[in-house]
């Protein structure tokens, strides 16, 4: 697989604009609101050197989104992202699961816990997992710089041309 050539998919841009959008206001309100969203919210969840990570993570999620809104090394920007989504559902979501905090990961009060509790609260992740894991495999599509920059790979019976 080349990675910086994509498919000419024109409904990719359906999830590159989804997996943007989320992606880069998360990171904004993690400069905007870092007491609720970046820093402050690091801290309760028990991630280490929260002031760091809170403005690193949103740092990565403004760049990393404004490269998958583009399509531009849209493989390469949904990697970071997909490791982002994995620490949130591991720091997050399996106490949830648990119903109990573990390795200093916190446990926020909900009325329930359990398997039906944690699919409910990682519904965004999930998604945004799927969304980030999917251009990872296709690439920007029809409508990206990737495209314009490298080309297509080729797909049986189809010729690669931009």
């Amino acid at each position: 697989m080349d990675l910086f050539k994509t498919d000419r998919e024109k409904t990719t841009i359906l999830i590159r604009l989804v997996v943007a959008i989320v992606f880069l206001s998360e990171g904004i309100q993690k400069f905007i609101w870092a007491e609720l969203r970046g820093a402050g919210r690091f801290e309760r969840i028990g991630i280490p050197f929260p002031e760091f990570n809170g403005y690193f993570v949103g740092g990565l999620e403004v760049f990393c989104g404004l490269l998958i809104l583009a399509g531009f090394l849209t493989r390469f920007a949904a990697v970071p992202l997909i490791f982002i989504m994995l620490t949130a559902l591991f720091t997050t979501k399996l106490p949830i699961l648990l119903g109990t905090g573990f390795w200093g990961f916190s446990l926020r009060e909900l009325e329930h816990y359990g398997l039906l509790s944690m699919l409910h609260e990682s519904r965004n992740d999930l998604a945004m997992l799927a969304g980030s894991i999917f251009l990872f495999i296709k690439g920007g599509g029809y409508w990206s710089a990737d495209l314009i920059r490298f080309g297509s790979y080729e797909k049986p019976g189809k010729p690669s041309s931009p």
